[in-house]
C-alpha cells in the first residue's frame, strides 16, 4: 500500500488513467471542454488529474504546496510530451487578481477535507472567484466516517491501517498510533486529518455558506480510483443507503460535486432591469 505513495511515478500514471476514465468524463457530462479551455487544479499533487484535459489540448494550471510535487509534475508532463503550467504556491496566500473570472474548470480532488475548518469557506470562496460566469468546479472527498476516511493507509504499522480505527477517539487514536511505533511527524499528519475531515453534511453546509450551488451529487461506494489501485470495478453508493445520513457517510469512500456559483439577488434584479428596458425601449420604437 504505502509503494504507491513512495513510487510517485505510479501514483501519477494511476491517477492520470483514473481522470481519463471516469474523473473527466464526469466531468463532460456537466461541462462541456475544447482545445484551448482553461483548467486549473488546486491541490494537484504530481498532476495527474490533469493529464485528459491536456491531451485534449485543454491549457491546464496546478497549484500545490509541495515543491517536490511541483517539481515532478513538470517532469512527469515533459517526460509524456504534455504542456502545463505548475506554481508551487499555498492557494491561500496567493495573489489571485489576474486570475479572477479565467477558469472554465477547477478540480479539487481529495483536497477540501486537508484544508483547516476555519479557512475552508476562504479557500472555496477565493477559489469560486476564479470560475468563469459559465465554469464549474469539480470537487471530490472521501466522507470522514468511512473506512479509510483518516487516511490512514499511509501508515508504516499494517495494524494502524485498519478500516474505521480512525473513528477511536482522539485520544485513544493517538496513543495507539504511538505504542505502534508510527513518527511523530506522521502522527501529528493523521491528527491534523481528523481535525479536517469532511462528512457530506459539513461539506454541503459549506457549499451553502459560501453561495456555491451543487449542480450533482455522486456518492461512491467502491471509489473510481480504486480500480487503478486494487482492479476493483467502481460502484454507486445504492439509493437506499443514500438516502440514510448514518449509511452515506460511513459507506461513500469518494463524494463527486459538481459546483456553480450562484447569481446573486443584485444580479438576478440587474438582469430583470435590463430585460424589462430592452422591452420598454422596442415599444418606444
Amino acid at each position: 500500500m504505502t509503494n504507491r505513495y513512495n513510487n510517485r511515478r505510479q501514483y501519477f500514471d494511476e491517477l492520470a488513467r483514473t481522470s481519463k476514465e471516469y474523473l473527466s468524463e464526469y466531468i463532460r457530462s456537466y461541462k462541456d471542454l475544447s482545445p484551448g479551455s482553461l483548467v486549473l487544479e488546486i491541490g494537484c499533487g504530481e498532476g495527474g488529474n490533469l493529464v485528459p484535459f491536456a491531451e485534449k489540448g485543454c491549457q491546464v494550471y496546478g497549484i500545490d504546496i509541495s515543491a517536490g510535487k511541483i517539481d515532478n509534475a513538470r517532469k512527469f508532463f515533459a517526460d509524456c510530451g504534455l504542456e502545463g503550467t505548475f506554481i508551487c504556491s499555498d492557494f491561500l496566500k496567493m495573489d489571485m487578481t489576474a486570475y479572477i473570472a479565467k477558469y472554465d474548470l477547477i478540480i479539487m480532488h481529495d483536497v477540501i477535507e486537508h484544508i483547516e475548518p476555519e479557512h475552508k469557506a476562504t479557500f472555496l470562496n477565493q477559489a469560486k472567484m476564479l470560475l468563469k460566469r459559465d465554469g464549474v468546479m469539480m470537487i471530490a472527498f472521501p466522507a470522514w466516517a468511512m473506512p479509510f476516511g483518516g487516511h490512514q493507509q499511509i501508515c508504516r504499522h499494517p495494524l494502524c491501517r485498519l478500516p474505521f480505527i480512525h473513528l477511536l477517539p482522539r485520544s485513544l487514536y493517538q496513543k495507539y498510533l504511538d505504542i505502534m511505533g508510527e513518527s511523530e511527524a506522521r502522527i501529528n499528519e493523521l491528527i491534523s486529518i481528523r481535525r479536517s475531515g469532511m462528512s457530506i453534511e459539513n461539506f454541503e453546509d459549506l457549499c451553502t455558506k459560501t453561495n456555491c450551488r451543487i449542480i450533482d451529487r455522486t456518492l461512491w461506494l467502491v471509489n473510481p480510483h480504486y480500480k487503478a489501485k486494487f482492479n476493483l470495478s467502481p460502484r454507486k453508493l445504492p439509493k437506499i443507503f443514500v438516502k440514510s445520513k448514518w449509511l452515506r457517510n460511513h459507506m461513500s469512500t469518494s463524494c463527486f460535486y459538481i459546483l456553480s456559483s450562484k447569481i446573486s439577488s443584485p444580479r438576478i434584479f440587474l438582469r430583470i432591469v435590463s430585460v424589462f428596458a430592452v422591452i420598454s425601449l422596442f415599444c418606444l420604437i
